[in-house]
C-alpha cells in the first residue's frame, strides 16, 4: 500500500537514508526539505507499507509536467536484500501510472549500484543512457548516473 508521508514519518525516512547500505546512494535531507516536498503540488513523498508497517519511502517529482513525465527521485527500503524490491517497485509504478496519471516514469541510479539496476530492469524499466560524471556524493566522489525509463504502454501487467 502507498500512502502520503506525514512529518511523523520523517524519522523513518532519515533512518533509511542513514543506513550504511544506503548512505552511498541516498542523500538524507533535513526536515525542512521534506516539509517542502509535502507542500509542493509537483511532488509526492510517499510511504510504502507492507503488512501495515512502513517498509519504504519514495519521492515523485515533476507531477503535472505537460509531457506527462514523472521522476522517481528518491526511494529506499528499510530492509535491503530481503526480496522486497520487486513488490516495492511494482507499488511505486502502479502509483505513478494510476495515482499520478503519469505517461512516463524515469529515474536515475549511480553506476556502482548493480542491485538497483537489476531491480529496475526486472521491473520493466529500460536503460536509456548514462550521464557521465554527473553526481557528487556527500563524501566528494563524482559518479556516473544511469537513466532508466518506462512508458505507460510498456508497463508490465
Amino acid at each position: 500500500m502507498i500512502r502520503t508521508a506525514t512529518p511523523a514519518d520523517f524519522p523513518f525516512i532519515h533512518a533509511i537514508a542513514a543506513h550504511p547500505e544506503n548512505a552511498r546512494f541516498i542523500v538524507d535531507v533535513p526536515d525542512a526539505e521534506l516539509n517542502e516536498n509535502l507542500s509542493d503540488p509537483s511532488m509526492d513523498l510517499v510511504i510504502w507499507e507492507a503488512e501495515n508497517c512502513p517498509a519504504g519511502f519514495a519521492l515523485f517529482c515533476e507531477i503535472g509536467n505537460p509531457s506527462g513525465r514523472v521522476e522517481l527521485r528518491r526511494l529506499g527500503l528499510q530492509q535491503t536484500g530481503a526480496g522486497l524490491g520487486a513488490a516495492f517497485l511494482r507499488a511505486l509504478i502502479d502509483h505513478a501510472f494510476d495515482g499520478l496519471n503519469a505517461a512516463r516514469i524515469w529515474l536515475d541510479v549511480v553506476q556502482d549500484n548493480p542491485r538497483a539496476q537489476m531491480t529496475y530492469t526486472r521491473a520493466g524499466f529500460t536503460h536509456e543512457g548514462t550521464l557521465r560524471q554527473n553526481w557528487r556524493r556527500p563524501l566528494g566522489d563524482v559518479v556516473d548516473m544511469l537513466v532508466f525509463g518506462m512508458l505507460r504502454d510498456e508497463r508490465p501487467q
